[in-house]
């Protein structure tokens, strides 16, 4: 600017050169002050080029500086009123100028055509008035204090819209932060590099970053609603605080924490919480289904049954309604306890009177006809709780009609008692008899008699007491089978033995006749059971002393102590086995008294026309035999066969005094025999 000095040496002129000032320059607020003037100034006619200085004293203020700002139409809203008044002031001519006053306070230099076309206004009143340079100063100063407060206010509401678009930068900034922060950095935009610029540019820059940002954290939120929902609805659900179907409230979201890995938890936890979810609905059907099936065995109501745990467990309603709440799960398990408590208490109790109902038919020998109208009752007596599925098979008013019957029953069975009695009675004498146990059954019946005809004793009582008496038998004889199937192989194989003996004294045991095979098989497998005879004596006499030990009883079979018969076996078969042995000597004795009978008159003699010669004549053997057939050959023959005869005999009483059922009588025979024999030497 062409600022120059004032006729004052006192106050400085701006073409002077520059003036030190306390402060860096600031912007002016002079054009802003006198917008009126230059309002006025832009309409009047530029008549004049000459400018005129007019000194306006002006407060300096640290917070301002006089620069000018470069044009009016830059730095005041007049600038636009000077540009639309068609030039008739220049920029150049536009422009103010300072000078210094008289007490060197800046002044203000209006340009002359701003001066004289404001002058009808300001400066003619002044000159018709006649107003004194001071007064116009102080208008002037006035005028420029007015000026200088607008421009305060204007640059206070700059300052204060800077500070805002600062403020509104800085939440912009703030704000994507924790956006970015709360969304991820993963899934999520960087931040714009753009930092330079102006403020309204590095806005703009980041506006569109903030709303898609914005609009991904809405959508983001929409998803952490949504499944946080779902979340809140299932455990609900399961807690019971919330029904089937029934809204919750919309959860508070955290928007701090949006990322992609927190809503992949809640997902995670609404997956476990669905599968959680189809396992209890699993359950409560499984529970349905288990409580349907026992009601339709005990003939209950089913809907009042499960209805009284919750109302959605009706057939009607679909599974995904119904409640899966830990109450509901608890109640249904108690249900099921106590309908499975009912069913096997229903079924111990018709087992227990279709066991009646057998004991009083078979005691009374009803009819098949009158039996089959309760095979609904009696055809679950060994079933297990499982196994009955029948629907009514437990039913109240079966069990009732089986109770009525048996109470029938046992009326009649009272008529029927000393029948009753009788056929226990032969039960238990068959069980003894089956045992080879001995008992009065004469007195058994004589004393039950007397007890029907005395009626001392209840029938129940009595029929108590002989199937306790029938229990305690077959206990007996359980214990005593393994003996008695000792007793019985060893019976088995002393007939074996019998038999063996009388085929041994068969002669025409090996010819060819219908059936020789058979026997000769027969024989075969004899002998193997005949050598087992010792050994399996010998297991008996061991297992009956231990029976006898453990009991204190003697083991009585038939009536005889078993003990003694297999001691007396045993003595006899080493009776027999020395009767053979002897016999086996007699006949060799006898044979070799035959074969030196013989050899006398028959043996070989020198001839007396012929000399004795060492050299025998080829073919003769030295017994003399031309044939090579001995001589006695058929003397010893018929000897060896008498002497077997006399030994098969011998064998044949043996065999028979071998008998367990004939051992006194074999003792007998064996003496007997033996008597009845020519005494031989005890060895040949």
């Amino acid at each position: 600017m062409d600022l120059r000095p004032s006729d004052r040496g006192d106050r400085w002129h701006p073409a002077a050169g520059p003036r030190a000032a306390p402060h860096p320059p600031r912007p002016s607020p002079i054009n802003n002050c006198l917008l009126p003037a230059r309002v006025e100034a832009a309409t009047a006619t530029a008549q004049r080029d000459e400018r005129e200085t007019v000194a306006l004293p002006v407060q300096y203020s640290d917070s301002l500086s006089l620069q000018t700002p470069p044009s009016l139409s830059r730095l005041s809203p007049a600038g636009g009123a000077v540009a639309a008044s068609g030039g008739a002031l220049g920029e150049e001519g536009a422009r103010a100028r300072l000078s210094l006053g008289v007490s060197g306070a800046p002044r203000i230099t209006l340009p002359r055509a701003a001066r004289s076309h404001s002058a009808p206004s300001i400066w003619l009143i002044w000159d018709e008035v006649g107003e004194s340079d001071e007064d116009r100063d102080k208008v002037l100063y006035q005028l420029d204090q007015e000026c200088l407060d607008v421009y305060k206010r204007k640059v206070d509401q700059a300052t204060d819209s800077r500070d805002l678009l600062i403020q509104a930068l800085d939440d912009s900034k703030i704000e994507l932060a924790r956006l970015l922060s709360a969304l991820g950095e993963k899934a999520i935009a960087r931040t714009p590099e753009k930092t330079s610029g102006t403020i309204k540019q590095q806005l703009a820059a980041i506006a569109p970053t903030l709303e898609k940002l914005n609009k991904q954290k809405n959508e983001r939120v929409r998803e952490f609603v949504n499944v946080q929902s779902q979340i809140d609805q299932i455990c609900g659900e399961i807690a019971g605080t919330t029904e089937v179907g029934e809204k919750v409230a919309t959860p508070q979201v955290n928007e701090d924490d949006l990322t992609l890995e927190r809503l992949e938890e809640f997902r995670s936890q609404l997956q476990e919480l669905e599968k959680e979810k189809s396992n209890r609905l699993e359950k409560v059907l499984d529970y349905v289904s288990m409580i349907h099936n026992l009601c339709t065995v005990l003939g209950m109501d089913f809907l009042s049954t499960v209805t009284e745990v919750h109302p959605s467990l009706d057939d009607s309603i679909g599974d995904n309604c119904k409640s899966i709440s830990n109450d509901t799960l608890s109640k249904l398990d108690k249900t099921v306890a106590t309908l499975n408590e009912d069913k096997k208490s229903r079924l111990s109790k018709l087992q227990e009177l279709a066991g009646q109902l057998y004991d009083l038919w078979d005691l009374m020998d009803a009819p098949m006809q009158e039996r089959s109208m309760f095979d609904h009752v009696t055809c679950n007596r060994s079933a297990s709780v499982d196994k009955v599925t029948a629907p009514g098979a437990l039913a109240l008013d079966l069990i009732e009609q089986a109770e009525v019957e048996v109470q029938r029953l046992d009326q009649l069975k009272y008529s029927k008692m000393k029948e009753i009695a009788f056929k226990k009675q032969t039960e238990l004498e068959d069980i003894y008899a089956g045992a080879h146990m001995v008992i009065d059954t004469a007195a058994a019946h004589e004393k039950i008699l007397a007890l029907i005809e005395a009626g001392n004793i209840e029938p129940s009582e009595l029929i108590a007491d002989m199937e306790s008496q029938i229990s305690k038998a077959k206990e007996e004889a359980l214990s005593r089978k393994e003996i008695l199937d000792k007793v019985e192989r060893w019976m088995s194989a002393c007939e074996e033995e019998s038999w063996l003996e009388d085929y041994n004294r068969d002669d025409n045991r090996y010819n060819s006749s219908r059936g020789a095979h058979l026997n000769l098989k027969r024989a075969e497998k004899a002998r193997i059971l005949v050598n087992k005879i010792p050994a399996l004596v010998e297991t008996l006499v061991a297992k009956t002393r231990a029976w006898e030990e453990s009991r204190g009883l003697s083991f009585m079979y038939d009536g005889v102590p078993l003990l003694a018969m297999l001691d007396e076996y045993v003595m006899l078969r080493q009776e027999r086995e020395e009767d053979k042995k002897r016999m086996r000597e007699q006949k060799r004795y006898i044979e070799q008294q035959l074969n030196t009978d013989h050899e006398g008159p028959f043996g070989s003699r020198v001839s007396p026309n012929r000399p004795v010669s060492a050299k025998k004549v080829p073919g003769a053997k030295s017994n003399g035999s031309a044939n090579g057939t001995p001589p006695n050959r058929r003397l010893s023959v018929s000897g060896h066969q008498n002497g077997r005869s006399g030994g098969k005999d011998g064998k044949r009483d043996s065999a028979k005094t071998a008998s367990p059922g004939n051992v006194a009588a074999a003792k007998e025979d064996a003496s007997s025999h033996i008597s009845g024999t020519d005494p031989v030497p005890s060895t040949p």
